[in-house]
């Protein structure tokens, strides 16, 4: 078989640090994501996505930057993580991404928060949470096929305190200046004399810890004098200008705004002297930028258009391009994008607040990308034409651990849930041709609770539960069936039956049908603020008539589903879920360490009424269910080492034990999956790392064959009959690791497997997998989540 990766989603990780955009080499943005770095082309106009995902670092990614090589063949990447690990990469553009990690040091004995490099120098800098700033030089050849990496210098931090911010620049011909804060409100200022860094001034003015810094020089000329940006939590940007010689610079117009107000007495015009072995240098206060509501989070220079501007993201939920007013000198904000914090319908259930965490220019100055709190990212694009900036579609993922996934009954789209709270619709946009790409269409589901298990009733309707202890139903708005049919070319035949729209009301767990209005159509009370009505009650239709893929700002707020129903029983988390595959029942279970809780509960999905008596076998958490093809049998499996089949009574809905085997594993069974073969055969997956392939056989159940594997086998489902009599099986483990198989009967030793390479696996346990419905043997799909909160669907070929 031949495996090759689909499509990918992954979210980023919450750090002003953790991503950036290469400047030159292959023109790739890399973010952390969870223990891995993802690779994305904002500017593939086939918006492709995510392309490549790095593992190595056992903990979260906090920085990542790339190398200035200026080889448009390929990229170097350095990315320090909370595992206190150094790594560098040498990534190449060929048919797809290829990667491999050079170098890993381990030299700080903390978490690695920074990285800064400098154009045309081999020196970077790395800081950490163990309160020192270490000096590095990248040795390499002339095409970077040989590289290693060498400590020149440890700065400890005095006073004591972590550097959540460094940067650097060229002073003058001979030496660099190294710009440091963090967790204090001084900036620190270091000046190197042959690669040996001494602190030559403190500055002093922010009242916050202080989480941005960045160099430019004032104009392209390397004469001009060199800028700083520093952007704290007081919510103010301050400017600092390094001017040489022995004059000070004509004093800025900026401190004489009359916007300032008040804070004129706290602004301090002292002149700092820093010396180099050939020059002197005056640092001075050059403008406070005000206009941010909260914490600023990045600060980042750009020439663009013969102007010198600077883009700053803001836990106010916005972006602000700051530039200085040609006539007064003073300097303004001229362009703020994001979300007004003020936005009708907004609440926190829906994701709205948290803010933008990180800025960055794309190498052409003319879009600009920001991650938000929901590890989405969302794209600008300036308009020359215009004259103004326009939202593009960019990517989303998940940020926490994928417990559980599922296709549509008819393959066209896909569900996954999560510990992020979230449950994510992905399916194909059509712009492209019959393959299109893929994007998150809708976000029907933003909890209050980690999300467990997933299924779907029909095309229109699914079922997840999580951990309060109770199971919800969802089905699918008119806005999102009306988007999927336009986009996706998904017909829904019940269209006009479905309700409009949903929301969760203030302080609310439960998604609400609501009506939508034309945009004509005047609010009663709007008028008289006496009378005024939730805004998030009614939604124009208009905000869903889309002609692209929604941005983040739709799908947190707009593009929930109705709940109709919510399923009681269980008296813990609910760990499984399945539907039968005449959708008229559902199986469930939950977490358990006892007989009286470890049971297996039915309700028919036509007026959501428990079908009794629960089903009781097992001891301990049922851990996966799943219905036979004819839904003649129901397979449980669980954590006390045994696998059940339960038959079904004829002409009713109740099931009864017919077989089991408190022996199955030696371990305990994580997951279980009927094959499409004519005789009842069923696969079981366990800690003990096997797949055991069984078969009913008239009053017993014979075990065929057992498939080895190199660690604990947390997930495994079963394809389609091949023209050959032949199953397709798969199965992911608890390192990661996904194999894909076929075998006939189940004779014993006839399993042949093949293991996806490990570039293009998860990193993390793998959760569930599913099989794509509805495809022909030769063009197969699998959709696999996993622990490392990634998303991934791989095509596979028969050869």
């Amino acid at each position: 078989m031949n495996i090759s990766p689909v499509f990918l989603s992954i979210g980023g990780n919450r750090n002003p640090a953790a991503a950036d955009w290469d400047d030159g080499g292959l023109q790739l943005l890399a973010f952390g994501a969870d223990n891995s770095i993802a690779l994305w082309d904002p500017q593939d106009t086939q918006l492709q996505g995510v392309q490549a995902i790095l593992h190595g670092h056992t903990k979260p990614v906090n920085a990542v930057k790339f190398f200035f090589t200026q080889h448009s063949d390929f990229s170097i990447l350095l990315s320090g993580a909370a595992d206190h690990a150094l790594r560098l990469w040498r990534i190449r553009r060929a048919a797809s991404i290829s990667f491999e990690c050079c170098k890993t040091v381990e030299a700080h004995s903390s978490p690695i928060t920074r990285i800064a490099t400098l154009p045309g120098s081999d020196v970077f800098v790395t800081g950490a949470s163990d309160g020192t700033v270490k000096v590095w030089n990248l040795i390499h050849d002339s095409d970077f096929t040989s590289l290693d990496l060498q400590v020149l210098q440890t700065i400890t931090l005095s006073p004591k305190y972590f550097p959540l911010n460094l940067a650097l620049a060229i002073l003058d011909g001979t030496s660099m200046v190294l710009a440091i804060a963090g967790t204090c409100s001084t900036i620190q200022i270091f000046v190197s004399n042959e690669n040996n860094f001494a602190l030559a001034a403190t500055l002093s003015g922010h009242e916050g810890w202080i989480r941005a810094l960045a160099f430019t020089r004032e104009n392209p000329s390397t004469d001009s004098d060199l800028l700083l940006a520093s952007a704290s939590q007081d919510k103010y940007i301050r400017l600092w200008r390094f001017h040489r010689g022995d004059g000070l610079p004509a004093a800025s117009s900026a401190l004489n705004d009359p916007s300032l107000g008040s804070l004129n007495k706290s602004l301090s015009n002292k002149v700092h002297w820093v010396n180099t072995a050939n020059s002197k240098h005056s640092v001075t206060f050059e403008a406070l930028l005000l206009g941010h509501e909260d914490w600023i989070y990045t600060a980042s220079w750009r020439h663009r258009g013969g102007k010198l501007q600077l883009l700053s993201t803001s836990e106010d939920n916005s972006l602000a391009i700051w530039e200085s007013d040609a006539s007064s000198g003073v300097w303004i904000c001229s362009t703020r994008l994001g979300e007004i914090s003020a936005q009708k319908g907004s609440t926190s259930a829906t994701g709205s607040a948290g803010g933008f965490w990180i800025g960055l220019w794309s190498p052409d100055g003319d879009s600009v990308v920001s991650l938000g709190r929901t590890g989405s990212w969302r794209k600008w694009t300036f308009s020359k034409t215009e004259d103004m900036w326009t939202q593009r579609v960019a990517i989303t993922g998940h940020v926490r651990e994928v417990k559980s996934a599922c296709w549509s009954r008819d393959g066209s789209y896909l569900l996954t849930t999560g510990s992020d709270q979230t449950t994510r619709l992905f399916s194909q946009w059509k712009s492209h041709g019959t393959d299109g790409s893929w994007h998150e269409f809708s976000r029907p589901q933003i909890h209050g609770y980690d999300l467990n298990c997933i299924d779907v009733v029909s095309n229109s309707q699914f079922i997840s539960g999580a951990d309060e202890k109770l199971l919800r139903v969802f089905d699918e708005p008119k806005g999102v069936a009306e988007m999927l049919n336009k986009l996706c070319a998904i017909e829904n035949p019940i269209v006009a039956e479905l309700p409009d729209a949903a929301n969760i009301p203030v302080l609310g767990l439960s998604n609400k049908a609501i009506q939508s209005i034309s945009d004509d159509h005047p609010v009663e009370g709007e008028q008289d603020e006496s009378q005024a009505i939730d805004p998030s009650s009614i939604l124009r239709k208009s905000t869903v008539d889309l002609g692209h893929p929604p941005f983040e700002d739709h799908l947190a707020r707009h593009l929930l589903w109705p709940e109709t129903e919510k399923l009681y029983g269980h008296g813990y988390e609910i760990s499984a879920v399945a539907v039968s595959r005449d959708g008229k029942l559902v199986a469930t279970a939950c977490r358990a360490s006892s007989l009286d809780h470890a049971v297996i509960r039915l309700y028919d999905t036509v007026d959501w009424l428990e079908v009794k008596q629960p089903l009781k076998a097992h001891s301990l958490t049922v851990t996966a269910l799943q219905f036979s093809n004819d839904d003649k049998y129901l397979l449980s499996v669980g954590r006390d080492r045994q696998w059940v089949v339960w038959e079904r009574n004829s002409g009713s809905c109740q099931y009864e034990l017919k077989y089991a085997n408190p022996k199955g594993h030696t371990r305990m069974i994580l997951s279980g999956a009927w094959t499409p073969l004519a005789l009842p055969t069923f696969l079981t997956a366990g800690r003990d790392k096997s797949i055991k392939i069984w078969q009913i056989s008239g009053s017993e159940v014979l075990l065929k064959d057992t498939i080895n594997a190199n660690a604990a086998v947390t997930a495994v489902a079963c394809g389609n009959l091949l023209p050959s009599a032949h199953f397709t099986f798969a199965f992911g483990t608890e390192s990661g690791q996904i194999g894909v198989g076929s075998t006939a009967d189940g004779s014993s030793g006839k399993a042949e497997v093949t293991i996806v390479g490990s570039t293009i696996s998860p990193a993390k346990a793998v959760n569930q997998i599913a099989w794509r419905p509805d495809r022909d043997v030769n063009e197969q799909q699998i959709l696999v989540v996993s622990d490392d909160s990634s998303v991934r669907i791989y095509a596979i070929a028969m050869l």
